[in-house]
């Protein structure tokens, strides 16, 4: 019997009693000019309709999370992705329907890019008010975002890069993309808008205390320094 072909893209969201938005997160994947994809979702035990919902669409697996931790999550699923390209979706996230092909096109047009990012729109999910900490500046026109949801990544670079580290609690993205972009590697950019990240009160970001973000991200800084100055 012929070995199954990977597909030309794996999708990748971490879940946690995301039944709320996980619906409209799915739909989106589900709409992608694109249909050559798996989704690898990796539950952490949730205790509400998620994993139903989630077994009802097409080319999903589910998989349970044997740690803690959204980044602990997403490499469960970047290790058991079959695909040379992946992407990363929060469970309240949107995507417009052609950001799949079009950072895969990107690929194909530019083939020494290893990352794909492109622009992420905010709004404020209905009935909630802006929370503390976000800046309400952002729910204007549009922005270059260097994060999971925009992007679509090769493969190579978790092998030769290295995970998201479970070590931050909040801030293991955001580091992992900043040390990305410092490494060198070729970043493309796509002008269009390919997220639209939903801000609500239940957002990590916002729930999480703002002194565990400032010292995760004074730490990082710290250990950057030093490594500049070992390498010289």
């Amino acid at each position: 019997m012929a070995a199954e072909s990977s597909p030309a893209v794996s999708v990748v969201m971490a879940t946690k009693n995301a039944e709320r938005y996980l619906v409209e997160s799915l739909d989106s994947v589900a709409a992608q000019t694109l249909s050559d994809l798996e989704i690898i979702i990796v539950d952490a035990d949730s205790t509400d309709a998620t994993r139903r919902i989630a077994e009802s669409y097409p080319r999903v697996k589910v998989l349970p999370q044997n740690g803690a931790g959204f980044a602990h999550a997403w490499n469960v699923g970047i290790a058991a992705a079959r695909s040379d390209f992946i992407s990363l979706l929060d469970s309240d996230d949107i995507w417009s329907a052609t950001k799949l092909a079009e950072q895969l096109k990107y690929f194909s047009d530019h083939p020494s890019t290893e990352c794909v990012v492109g622009r992420v729109q905010y709004f404020l999910s209905d009935g909630q008010s802006i929370p503390p900490g976000f800046k309400p500046s952002l729910l204007e026109g549009s922005h270059i975002a260097y994060m999971p949801g925009t992007s679509m990544i090769r493969r190579s670079i978790f092998e030769d890069f290295g995970p998201f580290e479970s070590r931050w609690q909040i801030t293991n993205d955001l580091i992992w993309f900043a040390k990305l972009r410092e490494s060198g590697r070729a970043i493309g950019i796509l002008d269009d808008v390919v997220l639209k990240k939903r801000v609500h009160a239940s957002n990590l970001s916002y729930v999480t205390d703002g002194s565990i973000y400032r010292s995760e991200l004074l730490q990082f800084l710290k250990e950057s320094v030093l490594t500049r100055r070992t390498n010289g």
